[in-house]
């Protein structure tokens, strides 16, 4: 059973990612390292013995589609009553609206541990939260004041509607459309897939934002407009009014979390109210829908990213508590009677500490990104910008490197099972399953990679990159001044992957200059890939140097094997960036 790893988590956070340096600096008002402690336990406990109990039912009996309602499995409804009790929805919404307006970095590392418990489970508090911030960002007085307070507390939940059946990540081709009435309100009319938690009964109400089009809108992503198209209507006392002409249509039968509806949404049939369509609200400008949805999309990326966080630790785990216990012939230098666990065998130790080194490099690179983002918004200036752009950096690196990191991950995990990890019976199975759909939420990947090469790289005109492996390069330099000899060959190592992410990103950068686009974004999957793994060893570690302090060396001998066993694959990663390019264009012929 999965155990939230809290004091790792805290040390991450602390000692890696940047967050006690900035309470000692005054930076996060009153926060202190005790309340830290306190929200990390009590969240840890609540994922732990709340959570992860109910994930295998979940998983088991999933949601149903029953005479028009959606069924959420066994036991959800009343865990989400307990979440929604404790306040963790408002970890980091406006205090205005009911919110405690803590760090990302401490909701981020919330939103690890719900994960682990039950990524299907979590999804739906997740959207809830990036629902709230484009509304606090971008909403009219009026409309905060009528969904945000309901949204904060997680009485109401919320869904993002952007994809349509011949349009996934090419927005500016959807279909839905919006047209105008008198009273300032607007009629939705349209249909719309994949919507994560879209339908059910767990709430009493339901907060769509959606994504569609005026008819004299411009063409292509410029002519998008975004709306608030609750599930019920509000009256002005704030009791819920009409139920509005929208409903779920259907339930996709997914590959993993089962538990989640992910549900066809159709708006404006007629099926509800006096005449078709589907009452909206416009949040922000008219054919600026994009940029208020982007700033949920964001926050939904480093999100996502915490999701294959969440899998790598909960996967680990399990594979571990198996391998403690699974005993199988006799290792090299076994001395037990009978057959020796096969933790000791030395392929499942390698295999094991490689899940441990891609789920803490991970973990780091997640919550790095975050600390960039609050620094973002608790500085001024120049160096505000700085922060801003550091956080948009990480985004791609953190959403992409993480989530791949977690089907990896899982899937060594079924390996250290042998026969077993492919039998639903001992879990193992359900965390790939669940992880292999975050590589593809909230753009692809490979869409990730193509946002960090053409447009994060050239941020204050690459100065913004290069001061950032400039600061790599001190942890490197202060590996090589601790003379520490646990760390083995680690700064040789350190120094050779930053040399070839930062070749590498010169190379990107020259292409862009040269308009060669084509080229940058033939390496860009590879670069991105590379970026992780520098970043793994870095943040890896910082944390050995920051153990050491402490007395302590496990994360040193970490460290030690991530550098000695991983990441000297940026070589040929730097080999198929700067070579490949070629060589995929002549491969074209293939699909001719």
């Amino acid at each position: 059973m999965y155990k939230a790893p809290v004091d790792e988590i805290a040390f991450t956070l602390k000692h890696v990612a940047g967050l006690s340096k900035a309470i000692d600096e005054g930076r996060l008002g009153d926060l202190s390292d005790d309340l830290v402690d306190a929200i990390l336990s009590e969240a840890g406990r609540f994922a732990s013995d709340e959570v992860a109990p109910l994930a295998e039912i979940g998983d088991r009996q999933g949601a149903r589609l029953v005479d028009g309602k959606v069924l959420v499995p066994d036991g959800w409804a009343e865990l989400y009553r307990h979440w929604a009790e404790g306040g963790w929805n408002a970890l980091v919404a406006p205090e205005e609206f009911g919110g405690q307006a803590l760090p990302h970095m401490l909701n981020v590392a919330a939103l690890e541990m719900w994960n682990s418990g039950s990524m299907a489970f979590a999804l739906g508090p997740t959207l809830t939260m990036g629902a709230s911030e484009a509304l606090a960002t971008h909403g009219s007085a009026a409309l905060k004041e009528t969904f945000l307070h309901k949204m904060v507390s997680g009485e109401w939940t919320a869904s993002m509607n952007l994809t349509e059946p011949h349009a996934g990540s090419d927005l500016g081709v959807m279909k839905t459309r919006a047209e105008r009435r008198d009273d300032g309100t607007y009629r939705i009319f349209g249909q719309k897939i994949f919507i994560t938690w879209g339908e059910h009964e767990v709430t009493d109400n339901i907060v769509h934002l959606v994504l569609a089009r005026l008819p004299d809108a411009p063409a292509g992503t410029r002519g998008i407009s975004l709306f608030l198209v609750p599930k019920f209507l509000v009256n002005d006392d704030g009791s819920l009014g009409a139920r509005n002409d929208l409903h779920c249509h259907s339930l996709e039968h997914k590959l993993g979390i089962h538990g989640s509806p992910t549900c066809t949404m159709i708006y404006g049939d007629g099926k509800f109210g006096d005449e078709p369509g589907a009452i909206g609200y416009l949040i922000g400008e008219e054919n600026k829908g994009l940029a208020c949805m982007f700033t949920m999309m964001n926050n939904a990326r480093l999100a996502v990213g915490m999701q294959g966080v969440a899998i790598c630790e909960a996967a680990t785990q399990k594979a571990v508590a198996y391998a403690k216990e699974r005993t199988q012939g006799k290792a090299p230098g076994w001395s037990g009677s009978g057959m020796s666990p096969i933790i000791e065998h030395p392929d499942v130790a390698r295999t094991l500490i490689t899940m441990k080194a891609l789920t803490q490099g991970s973990r780091a690179i997640c919550y790095t990104c975050a600390h960039a983002i609050d620094m973002s918004h608790h500085t001024e200036g120049a160096e505000a910008k700085k922060w801003a752009e550091r956080g948009a950096l990480l985004t791609p690196i953190a959403k992409s490197f993480a989530t791949d990191a977690g089907v990896d991950v899982a899937s060594m995990g079924i390996q250290v099972h042998g026969g077993m990890g492919f039998i639903e019976e001992t879990g193992a199975a359900r965390y790939l399953r669940d992880a292999r759909i975050a590589p593809i939420y909230e753009g692809t990947n490979g869409i990730q990679a193509a946002d960090l090469v053409t447009r994060k790289l050239p941020l204050s005109d690459g100065a913004q990159v290069r001061g950032f492996i400039a600061e790599l390069k001190e942890i490197a330099k202060a590996v090589r001044g601790s003379n520490l000899d646990g760390f083995g060959t680690t700064a040789d190592r350190l120094d050779a992957s930053l040399a070839d992410l930062e070749e590498t990103t010169e190379w990107m950068l020259a292409r862009l200059a040269e308009g060669d686009a084509a080229a940058a974004l033939s390496g860009a999957t590879p670069y991105q890939r590379l970026f992780g793994l520098a970043l793994t060893g870095c943040y890896l570690a910082k944390g050995g140097l920051a153990d050491e302090e402490n007395g302590r060396d496990t994360r040193i001998a970490l460290c030690r094997f991530a550098a000695e066993n991983l990441i000297a694959e940026t070589a040929a990663l730097k080999d198929r960036v700067v070579n490949g390019a070629a060589s995929l264009t002549a491969a074209r012929v293939l699909f001719a």
